[in-house]
């Protein structure tokens, strides 16, 4: 790839420490175009902080970036994902039918995995609900469609363990600290180790673009409060070099939340003001404001990426709502703010 931006999703099998390697694989028909796991040597085998996608091209990729350090997927002994979406969870599963890895996943995670396990679910259930409930009616109707030409497709497993707290992890060589991350996702984690100054970040804190917010089956009552305490713990904690889950390896942790704050700081001013000016439901406020880096309006996103931007809109509304900033009520199923 000639754009800088887009080397760190070159396929291979990058050292990004002593004993650790970035491995990018593909996301096809995603936005995000590719997923970093890393690989950590582990004595003689290897442990995987996430999976990636279970997808054809993604096995191979990752087959062919093992066999870079001398492994194959069987030499995997663990897997510990930072949460349960798709891009890093589903191919943790099926390498682990193949080959009876382990695979450790959040406790908080058990929420949206048994509606995704359940015989009667249907993918974004409660992205639509949430989208009625918000005014976007167009919205919801669009995604609704599309749902219906297509198929599930993934089959959806518990991990073999699950971590519910702040927890040190031994490898052979080296420790890792489980630390819940709520907000991206509620079980959200970032693995730590701190003696070589690491934050296997997952996407919790992104280096190129902020992470979506609550976008998963069983969301909390304010994804977005959740997520601005987890960005403030992990800015309380030493500075660390961040190793992302989309995106390439940068110097300093610190540096990338207080952008992520300040960037959330001025959401929430922004989405103040347009329903001061006469914005009702977070439908009508995400339409009055700009999308991504390059300001886009709401029209011009397709519309996965409207559905994305109401949910956010409804997740600063609701943050505004709990400091006493705005009030809300629910008028014929759907929430008003003023």
């Amino acid at each position: 790839m000639s754009n800088s931006r887009y080397e760190w999703m070159e396929p291979g099998a990058f050292e990004v420490a002593p004993g650790v390697h970035r491995i990018p694989l593909p996301l096809p028909n995603d936005g995000l175009r590719a997923v970093n796991v890393y690989a950590i040597a582990d004595g003689d085998a290897l442990t995987l902080v996430d999976g990636g996608w279970a997808l054809e091209e993604s096995r191979e990729q990752l087959v062919a970036a093992l066999a870079q350090i001398g492994a194959g997927p069987g030499d995997i002994t663990r897997f510990l994902v930072t949460h349960a979406h798709r891009d890093h969870y589903t191919q943790a599963l099926a390498l682990r039918r193949e080959y009876g890895s382990e695979v450790l996943l959040g406790e908080e995670e058990r929420h949206t995995l048994e509606r995704l396990m359940s015989p009667e679910h249907r993918s974004m259930d409660r992205q639509l609900e949430l989208l009625a409930e918000h005014g976007a009616k167009p919205v919801r109707d669009t995604l609704l469609s599309l749902r219906e030409q297509g198929s599930r497709s993934h089959i959806w497993e518990k991990p073999d363990a699950w971590i519910n707290a702040s927890s040190d992890l031994g490898l052979t060589d080296r420790t890792l600290r489980a630390l819940p991350t709520p907000g991206h996702t509620r079980g959200h984690l970032v693995f730590l180790e701190e003696q070589a100054g690491l934050m296997f970040a997952g996407d919790h804190v992104l280096p190129h673009i902020t992470p979506s917010i609550g976008f998963e089956q069983a969301p909390t009552a304010s994804p977005l409060r959740d997520y601005l305490a987890s960005l403030r713990l992990v800015r309380g904690l030493p500075d660390m070099r961040l190793l992302p889950a989309h995106g390439p390896v940068t110097d300093s942790v610190h540096d990338r939340v207080d952008e992520l704050l300040a960037h959330h700081d001025a959401r929430l001013t922004a989405t103040a003001a347009v329903v001061a000016a006469g914005a009702s439901t977070a439908y009508e406020a995400a339409r009055a404001l700009t999308w991504t880096r390059r300001e886009r309006a709401f029209d011009d996103l397709d519309v996965f990426n409207q559905m994305m931007a109401v949910l956010e809109t409804a997740a600063h509304l609701d943050v505004l709502v709990l400091q006493d900033e705005l009030g809300a009520e629910r008028v014929e199923g759907v929430v008003h703010y003023s």
